[in-house]
């Protein structure tokens, strides 16, 4: 199991790399919109935590 585990692990760095390297605009698109998620959930448990405390 923790072979597979690292093989998975290898498969998806591989593909990460593969996809940088052949489509970098694409790759740049795709990390901007995860970081605008993440941005938008903080966001969000911000303004609940704020309107809790009220």
């Amino acid at each position: 199991m923790v072979q597979a585990k690292k093989v998975v692990t290898y498969l998806v760095i591989v593909f990460v790399l593969y996809t940088i390297i052949t489509s970098p605009a694409r790759s740049a698109d795709l990390v901007q919109i995860g970081f605008e998620g993440i941005s938008s959930a903080a966001q969000g448990v911000g303004e609940f935590m704020t309107q809790l405390v009220h």
